[in-house]
């Protein structure tokens, strides 16, 4: 596949335009309920100067490593206590791991197979999604491919600065995931050095050193579970006492979820990821799925087997696993990101060459359709900003053929980049931001802000994690005795829903609703909610009520 000399300098472009993309999503309000919990968690850190304690729902907290948390509430204290704040430093991640997926394949094929990688990873679809809705694969995915990378450079001394960076990056990955982070890392190197039959490199010493400095390097996170659970085995977690925070670090949070035997669980389907990844790496999972095929077939020709290896064995690894989220492959894109730009960048033949031109314009299509059907369906408001961005992504896709050959694959390449430009600057700037007015906790926290500032909210059999980031006062919780008492001393302002305010009134309560807030988990789309004629339905309730002693006729919304 041939194209011209603008091809490098359009590339570049393309590049810059997908970074931008990236970054539109960061104002967006966090979703629940993961995205916000995680970022009222580095709050929490932030605001008490204390960075060896997780702490949520007004209690010890033990699920998720402290890495994420330590880089969120940093930028917390640079910042402030922002949305942009929250996402800023994994979307960085994530361009770090753009830059090293560059890297890495500039070292094992070209400059060229580089950019493309770089251009497949920032289009694909889950991977953007998830610059929105952040947890820990934003951080994942940097770190991963950036510990590939420096390992991989450094199998040419016992000792040199590529061991202790990745090294270094790879117990980053630990101190936010778990030790399963290990698997494609270690699968990326082992399962190369194993295919090509490289005995002696395999056994090296440099592979003991790394893994001394992993083990050092993740202290810190060692250390913090040590001192919030194992030296406090009085402490509830999980509903029972003698918690050791290092054994589910290293046992339950991993093995336990693997074999379903540990505190949190799943049920898994071995097939879940073979289809997750027909959306999630769109608009090339079609490619993905052929480079991988090509690849087996011709493995003895392969110059290179770090990225099969590194993401087939974690692909089977979470098909095997009992606990299975999409998110979860964000991790290996960089792997297919390499695989796919290599497979496209390798078709010769007029039969493969037509099969890439008929997929990826019919993916194109597609994407059109979708934008078009979303909006008569949800029908969002549109603004000047959102529009201006759409057409300079649509104009790109009109005016590719007059830098680049007519028929090449460049041209087919990157009209499919434009299109995944226009739809995620689409959802980001449009869907995304008309969604979250049905988020009802980060709406109920600014109305309080201003209507309120300053008054604690108190949560009343309903909760949300955005309205405890987006809230300026302190957030309460009360069981029945306590609640009492508390509005015994002065009115409560509660977060709660119709029927338990029914329920209160009922106990003796006074209660007068300020407003309702429509609620619904953004996270979590189906089709009631998006078509806009049955999106009522989809909708729960969610009331501002002020509560006092005494039982008298109470206003409504």
């Amino acid at each position: 596949m041939i194209s011209n000399t603008n091809e490098r300098q359009v590339s570049l472009l393309v590049i810059g335009l997908l970074i931008f993309m990236n970054f539109t999503g960061l104002n967006i309000t966090i979703l629940e309920p993961d995205g916000a919990l995680y970022a009222g968690i580095a709050k929490h850190m932030a605001q008490h100067n204390d960075y060896w304690n997780l702490f949520a729902d007004g209690h010890d907290w033990l699920d998720k490593p402290h890495f994420p948390f330590w880089m969120a509430a940093l930028s917390f204290e640079v910042f402030g206590y922002t949305t942009a704040a929250y996402k800023l430093p994994a979307i960085l991640f994530l361009l770090m791991g753009a830059l090293y997926t560059y890297l890495f394949a500039r070292h094992l094929y070209n400059e060229k197979t580089a950019r493309w990688a770089v251009c497949i990873l920032l289009t694909a679809e889950h991977l953007v999604i998830s610059n929105n809705d952040v947890r820990a694969e934003p951080y994942l995915t940097g770190l991963i491919i950036a510990g590939v990378y420096h390992l991989y450079r450094s199998q040419r001394s016992i000792f040199n600065y590529h061991v202790v960076l990745g090294a270094l990056f790879t117990a980053c990955a630990i101190m936010t995931k778990g030790p399963f982070a290990l698997v494609p890392v270690g699968g990326a190197i082992a399962g190369h050095l194993v295919f090509t039959r490289q005995w002696k490199q395999l056994l090296h010493v440099r592979w003991l050193l790394a893994a001394l400095l992993i083990a050092v390097f993740i202290t810190p996170e060692l250390y913090a579970l040590y001192q919030q659970f194992d030296m406090h085995p009085e402490k509830v977690v999980f509903g029972r006492t003698g918690v050791s925070g290092i054994r589910f670090f290293f046992w339950d949070s991993q093995f336990g979820r693997f074999m379903n035997t540990g505190p949190i669980k799943g049920s898994g389907d071995p097939f879940f990821f073979f289809h997750t990844v027909l959306w999630a790496f769109l608009p090339w999972s079609i490619l993905l799925y052929a480079a991988v095929i090509v690849f087996i077939k011709k493995r003895r020709l392969a110059t290179e087997y770090y990225c099969i290896s590194g993401a087939l064995l974690t692909f089977a690894l979470f098909s095997l696993s009992r606990f299975q989220l999409p998110h979860y492959l964000n991790i290996i894109f960089p792997f297919f990101a390499i695989l796919t730009a290599q497979y496209i960048l390798s078709l010769s033949s007029a039969k493969g060459l037509q099969f890439y031109r008929v997929t990826q314009y019919t993916i194109m299509v597609i994407v059109a359709v979708a934008i078009v059907g979303l909006s008569v369906l949800y029908q969002p408001v549109l603004n000047y900003y959102a529009l201006f961005c759409m057409l300079l992504g649509l104009l790109l896709f009109l005016l590719l053929p007059r830098w680049l050959e007519s028929g090449t694959g460049a041209l087919v390449f990157f009209r499919t980049c434009a299109a995944s430009l226009v739809l995620n600057i689409f959802l980001n700037l449009v869907m995304y931001p008309d969604m979250m007015r049905y988020q009802s906790g980060s709406t109920v926290a600014r109305y309080v802000n201003v209507r309120f500032p300053g008054v604690p909210v108190s949560f009343w059999k309903a909760h949300s994690y955005a309205l405890e980031f987006y809230l300026d006062a302190p957030v309460r919780r009360y069981d029945n005795t306590s609640l009492r008492q508390a509005v015994a001393a002065e009115p409560v302002l509660l977060y709660t829903t119709p029927e338990h305010t029914d329920t209160l009134q009922q106990q003796g309560y006074n209660c007068q609703v300020i407003k309702e807030f429509p609620q619904f988990y953004i996270s979590k789309l189906d089709l009631p909610f998006v078509n806009h004629a049955t999106r009522s339905s989809a909708l729960q309730r969610r009331w501002l009520v002020w509560v006092q002693p005494g039982k008298t006729a109470w206003a409504g919304k």
